[in-house]
C-alpha cells in the first residue's frame, strides 16, 4: 500500500462547545494520510494519474471553513467520510487537532481510520 499524506493543513473554523467558541473562528490543524496506488502516476508522470493532494486540499478547506461542529470527533469523522466518497480513498487516517485549546499542552485531537487498508 502506498500512502499520500498532508501535514498540518490549517483552516479556520467555528468548533467547540463552550458559547465563547461559537461566536469565535478557532484555527484546526488536519493531518491525512490517504491509501493510493502510486505506480501509475509514477510510470506516466502525469497529474490525472494520481491523486490530487491540492484537490483534496482545496476541498477540504471549503468545507471545513464551512462547518460548524462542536467536537473536532465529528469533524474529523466527517472529514475521512468526505474523503472516501467524493476521492474515492479505500482507506484514510484523518488527525483533527486544535491547538492551544488546553492550557499546559500544544494541541490536543482526534485520530480516526476508516475503510480497509489495502495490503
Amino acid at each position: 500500500m502506498d500512502i499520500v499524506f498532508v501535514r498540518d493543513l490549517r483552516i479556520e473554523t467555528v468548533i467547540g462547545v463552550y458559547e465563547w467558541e461559537r461566536r469565535i473562528r478557532q484555527v484546526v490543524s488536519l493531518d491525512l494520510e490517504m491509501a493510493a496506488d502510486v505506480a501509475r502516476a509514477a510510470a506516466s508522470d502525469a497529474l490525472e494519474d494520481a491523486l490530487n493532494y491540492k484537490a483534496v486540499a482545496k476541498r477540504l478547506i471549503e468545507y471545513v471553513e464551512g462547518s460548524r461542529f462542536q467536537l473536532v470527533e465529528t469533524l474529523a469523522e466527517r472529514v475521512a467520510a468526505l474523503l472516501r466518497e467524493e476521492f474515492g480513498i479505500p482507506w484514510v487516517r484523518v488527525t483533527v487537532s486544535k491547538p492551544g485549546a488546553l492550557r499546559g499542552a500544544r494541541d490536543v485531537g482526534v485520530v480516526v481510520e476508516r475503510g480497509e487498508r489495502p495490503a
